[in-house]
């Protein structure tokens, strides 16, 4: 390999565990100063996506024997965590692209879900988003939703008794810990103990070769994913997987809450339907969709899909040779693993908040400028179901995959720090933007240019093959298979 790679990449090609690389298969260019945080943001992102592309290049390998070239800009990497107005422009009535403005409700969110001050010094950050986990935490507070309401709600409480009153009504948030008292705490020791990214097999079953074979287009043609996840980290896994070629469906309900423009940014390359798994005949649909699937990705409070027969073990019955995809926050143990959370819960818990607060000599925890957790969760998350694919081709079985936002933020830690960091951009320039840049007409939120995949392989680079979807614009099936 042409750069040196940190400690992030080959934590994830051991948990890939296959023959070592060429010298020159992956290479890194361009450099990590993109945000104002403290953290290696672009190496530890690119290094997830070469990751990524690796475990297609197995794919690729056991389809036509051959092994691609892999590129990615550390640059590039890093923007991807950018959403919103940064990620994704409009154009105008004069035919000039402009950024998206930021929604004013989800402005708001941000401006309340912040880290405040207890009673006893400490400090806790109680998360707003989605209307009803926003009514439960407003009802252990009692305050007005601004964010001089939540400060003073939150200032007459000890943080360990409101984070205890906020779990306890199913609500999310968390105290701010220091890294090292993370590593200390029962939660922070159990994920410290497993890998970041946990591939279990779950059931026996033959190995199934690839769909299509050797006359594959891309590393997963032929591959059907049902994406059953909404905000972020979920989706995000899902487009990596749609990235790389496979028929990837996004299942919904029109009764759940979204945030528009995280749907608008992590549909690309998707279809999408509507289908209440709540409800019996839909279920029912749903599991004959699952029947022919290869990948199953949710992203619920833990344990909801096993309440509902959609578990991993019901759908290994139902489809041997399934890959069960679950992206949560917490992680798969430990005595938080039933909570439910949101990219700046997983900041709080693990210490970045605290990290960042000193870095930028503020005096108080704070979130970093980019939803981090969330992206760095989905790319991991698109690497293991590859990894695991590649697994069911060659021996066989049913697998679980599962990631989490707080395993994302203790990996992003473990790489290091970034001194003098306040000169940092923010953002791509115009030109390394159009570089990457893809234009989606006559979508549903309007003619749009978004930066787009930015992984670089020499046959099968990923791109986006259907344009951006209106929800529940397609029916609950699966297209013909096709090259």
């Amino acid at each position: 390999m042409s750069k040196i790679f940190g400690n992030a990449f080959f934590e994830l090609m051991k948990i890939r565990a296959g023959r070592e690389l060429g010298s020159d298969e992956v290479i890194l260019t361009g450099k990590d100063l993109m945000f104002k945080t403290p953290f290696l943001v672009g190496e530890t992102v690119a290094e997830a996506l070469a990751a990524r592309a690796v475990a297609a290049n197995d794919l690729w390998e056991l389809r036509t024997g051959r092994r691609q070239k892999i590129s990615v800009d550390v640059s590039a990497a890093a923007a991807t965590c950018l959403g919103g107005t940064d990620m994704t422009q409009k154009c105008n009535e004069k035919g000039q692209y402009e950024p998206v403005p930021t929604a004013p409700e989800f402005a708001h969110m941000v401006s309340v879900t912040q880290p405040w001050k207890a009673a006893d010094d400490r400090w806790f950050l109680p998360h707003f988003n989605l209307p009803h986990l926003q009514e439960r935490v407003l009802g252990v507070l009692k305050c007005e939703n601004t964010p001089e309401g939540v400060a003073k709600a939150v200032s007459q409480w000890k943080a360990e008794d409101l984070d205890a009153a906020i779990a306890g009504v199913n609500a999310t948030g968390g105290m701010v810990f220091t890294p090292e008292e993370w590593l200390k705490h029962p939660q922070g020791a159990y994920l410290a103990s497993v890998p970041v990214v946990e591939i279990t097999k779950i059931a026996d079953s033959s190995p199934e070769p690839l769909p299509n074979g050797s006359e594959a287009s891309e590393p997963l043609s032929g591959i059907r994913v049902l994406d059953l996840t909404r905000i972020l980290a979920g989706p995000t896994a899902g487009i990596g997987m749609a990235e790389h070629g496979a028929d990837v469906l996004m299942v919904t309900s029109p009764s759940l809450p979204q945030v528009p423009a995280f749907i608008r940014d992590t549909s690309h390359g998707k279809r999408s339907c509507f289908l209440d798994y709540k409800d019996a005949d839909q279920a029912e649909r749903l599991k004959e969709l699952a029947k022919e699937a290869d990948v199953f990705i949710e992203g619920y409070r833990p344990h909801c899909m096993e309440v509902h027969g959609f578990g991993p073990e019901d759908l290994a019955a139902l489809r041997p040779g399934i890959v069960y995809i679950s992206v949560n926050c917490f992680g798969s143990g430990g005595p938080y693993a039933s909570r439910a959370g949101w990219d700046q819960v997983a900041q709080a818990v693990t210490g970045m908040c605290h990290t960042q607060g000193i870095a930028e000599d503020a005096g108080i925890p704070k979130l970093s400028p980019i939803f981090l957790c969330d992206f760095l969760t989905g790319f991991l998350g698109t690497f293991g179901a590859m990894v695991a694919l590649a697994r069911r081709a060659r021996e066989g079985g049913s697998y679980r995959v599962q990631v989490s936002l707080c395993q994302s933020a203790m990996l992003i830690q473990r790489q290091g720090l970034i001194d003098q960091f306040e000169e940092a951009p923010g953002k791509l320039s115009p030109d390394e933007f159009e570089k990457y840049a893809v234009c989606d007409n006559n979508t549903v939120y309007g003619n749009l240019k978004t930066l787009g995949p930015v992984i670089r392989m020499s046959e099968t680079s990923p791109k986006w093959s259907n344009t951006t979807p209106e929800l529940g614009s397609s029916k609950p099936e699966w297209l013909p298979r096709t090259n």
